[in-house]
């Protein structure tokens, strides 16, 4: 709207003319005027009684080329023509009455400014706007200030020209109001916009670093698991190279032990070849024949004496041996001489090794006389080989490799 154009100053007449034309309120209150007078005074001429000046409207009348519409008679002319005679003076009264009300109207209703206006309107769509009121409440309230400056140098008179210049301030601040909180949305939004990047940003750094932090700690456990798997596997070389010497050692102390027990073999297939030994189902047995003890005696003779040595040292060498000594006898003389015989001949054996330092604790002796007969004693040979003192050593594990 061009503010100068409508704020050029108007004449009375002009000012009338255009309130009367655009103000709504006016044109309503001057129209409202005209009808009252119109009717009140038709009113007034047909209730009224006959006292009126009423010549030209009768010499009208009462001519000869009048027709009066209601008739020829005189009270049907009297009412039409009082009733058009109260219409012009109607007529009159209300135009003169409209154009009071509407100077009265004029006088009362206070001159508009459509800068002033303008600057209001603005105002009043910026105040309704949220977004103005919430980003820019300082921007709009300056606004506010501004347009109650220019209202109030209105209201009080001021120039038409100051009163625009400060209607165009008011609505140059709505615009700076309005301007400001635009900015304001738009830096907001950024800022929102920056601040969700940098947010995404963060939270893609803080995945890859959580992916890795995972990846590393996969590669520990893995290499923990290799280091684990390692160290078993060290751990069971470690056995198995274990396992291998001692089983090198055990089959070096067998083949050791193997090397002693062939050893101890040959010595006592040497001791025993040495002791005239033989092997039967009871044991190695040693046969004394009667040679070494004289006719019917029990003492042995200086041949036993190297007998019993060798058995003695025997004894000796295989100290976990013990040693049964059994004495027999032939059949000439009586079967209790013969026990008494036999019995004593074993425990001169057994004396003697005792002698040579053989525990006795090692020894045992049992007399069997005539029985267990190795020979016939019909002849003299067979009854030379019954008599005899058997030494038994028990069996052992050992013996089986013996020949």
């Amino acid at each position: 709207m061009n503010t100068a154009a409508a704020s050029t100053p108007r004449g009375p007449v002009r000012d009338f003319v255009w309130r009367l034309l655009h103000d709504k309120p006016v044109g309503a209150a001057a129209a409202m005027v005209f009808l009252v007078f119109v009717f009140a005074g038709l009113f007034a001429q047909l209730l009224a009684p006959y006292g009126f000046n009423e010549i030209s409207m009768l010499e009208r009348l009462n001519a000869p080329s009048w027709k009066h519409p209601f008739g020829t008679d005189n009270l049907g002319r009297d009412m039409f023509s009082r009733c058009l005679y109260g219409a012009q003076i109607s007529v009159i009264i209300g135009l003169t009455a409209a154009a009071l009300a509407t100077l009265a109207a004029c006088s009362s209703v206070p001159e508009r400014n459509a800068a002033l206006d303008l600057a209001r309107s603005r105002y009043e769509a910026a105040q309704n706007q949220s977004q103005v009121a919430t980003l820019a409440p300082e921007e709009l309230k300056r606004a506010s200030e501004a347009l109650r400056v220019a209202e109030q140098a209105k209201a009080s008179g001021d120039t038409i020209a100051n009163v625009d210049h400060l209607a165009y301030l008011a609505s140059q601040r709505v615009m700076i109001a309005q301007d400001t909180a635009s900015s304001r949305s738009a830096q907001a939004v950024t800022a929102g916009a920056a601040a969700e990047r940098d947010r995404m940003r963060l939270a893609q750094r803080t995945q890859e670093a959580d992916m890795a932090q995972r990846q590393l700690s996969a590669s520990q456990q893995s290499n923990a698991i290799a280091s684990q798997q390692l160290a078993a596997s060290q751990q069971s070389n470690a056995m198995q190279s274990a396992a291998l010497a001692k089983a090198g050692a055990d089959a070096q102390g067998d083949k050791e032990r193997q090397a002693r027990t062939d050893a101890q073999v040959s010595d006592l297939q040497a001791q025993l070849k040495d002791i005239n030994a033989r092997k039967t189902d009871r044991g190695m047995v040693v046969t004394l024949g009667d040679l070494l003890f004289s006719t019917g005696q029990s003492k042995l003779q200086g041949d036993g004496a190297r007998t019993m040595a060798k058995l003695a040292e025997f004894l000796k060498r295989n100290p976990q041996r013990k040693a049964a000594i059994e004495g027999y006898t032939d059949s000439v003389g009586s079967g209790a001489s013969n026990q008494a015989l036999s019995d004593r001949r074993a425990h001169a054996v057994m004396d003697a090794l005792v002698d040579l330092g053989v525990p006795g604790t090692r020894l045992s002796t049992e007399g069997f006389g005539e029985a267990r007969p190795v020979a016939s004693n019909d002849t003299a040979t067979g009854r030379q080989m019954n008599r005899r003192v058997e030494v038994v050593f028990a069996p052992e594990a050992g013996d089986v490799m013996l020949k």
